[in-house]
């Protein structure tokens, strides 16, 4: 395991150029996981839109 002290600047550089080295497929699933990962955050929106278009994810 390997500690890093980095500043925030350059903690963003390093996550962005590790994204872009993803290709265009990977980026779209690393969106995709990123989305579904967020379900599990509270959140105090109250929504009652119907009809709107939905991804849905199941397990494999």
């Amino acid at each position: 395991m390997e500690i890093n002290f980095t500043t925030k600047e350059e903690s963003k550089r390093l996550q962005e150029a590790d994204f872009l080295a993803l290709s265009g497929a990977e980026r779209v699933l690393a969106f995709f996981k990123l989305c579904y990962e967020m379900r599990d955050f509270p959140s105090q929106e109250t929504s009652e839109k119907k009809d709107n278009f939905i991804i849905e994810f199941k397990n494999r």
